[in-house]
């Protein structure tokens, strides 16, 4: 069994991203499963490029791809994902699209096909703030989960996929008036492999509880 898991390089004039930082701590095998590490380009477009490619190339169970959520207080599990691109800041190649569709021919909108509220609840027991969203952005984050979607749709039925965000990492509050939450990467990291053993369970069809700790937020 394989999961292929990304985190997106820094942006917004950032020099560290809480994603791929927490990423590259996960351990190489979570609960039998072999995990796959990808750095992707914070760039509308060519961040769906580099995951295909990787996709194509490892041909893994599911895929999981997280981002950074400067603000959210939790690590917060996307429900959905629009055919939306509208960018309040440029992406790493000074792309600004404004009401752009990420698929021309797509439909409005993708859910999730990861557990989620099982994960989640696998996230809280692990002791780490965590929930259920229902808003992925419209920017770069948004395009991946709706581009990886896309592709489950269209081209890899069997494969699950969903898109997880994390908070800032403390050291990008320091310089924010008035603070802002943030979580360390070493927990972040400890939140993710909860989550991801949650899913090795469901890829192996153990029976779980998502319980009523799935919560929601924005």
């Amino acid at each position: 069994m394989k999961i292929l898991i990304t985190g997106f390089d820094p942006f917004g004039g950032e020099n560290i991203n809480p994603a791929y930082e927490a990423v590259k701590k996960l351990p190489d095998v979570i609960g039998g499963a072999e995990i796959m590490k990808v750095e992707v380009p914070t760039v509308f477009g060519l961040d769906g490029e580099v995951l295909r490619e990787k996709v194509s190339a490892c041909r893994p169970d599911a895929v999981i791809c997280v981002g950074q959520a400067g603000g959210r207080n939790e690590i917060t599990i996307e429900q959905v994902a629009i055919n939306l691109m509208e960018a309040r800041i440029p992406d790493n190649k000074g792309n600004q699209p404004f009401d752009q569709k990420v698929e021309e021919d797509g439909p409005t909108a993708y859910f999730t096909s990861l557990p989620i509220k099982a994960m989640v609840k696998s996230i809280k027991d692990a002791g780490i703030p965590a929930s259920v969203s229902y808003t992925a952005g419209t920017f770069v984050c948004n395009d991946l989960m709706y581009r990886l979607m896309h592709l489950i749709n269209t081209e890899y039925p069997a494969m699950k996929g969903g898109f997880i965000h994390v908070p800032f990492l403390p050291q990008q509050t320091l310089n924010i008036k008035g603070g802002a939450p943030s979580m360390s990467a070493e927990d972040i990291a400890a939140g993710l492999k909860a989550g991801v053993e949650s899913l090795v369970k469901d890829l192996k069809g153990i029976p779980q509880d998502a319980g009523e700790a799935a919560g929601a937020t924005h």
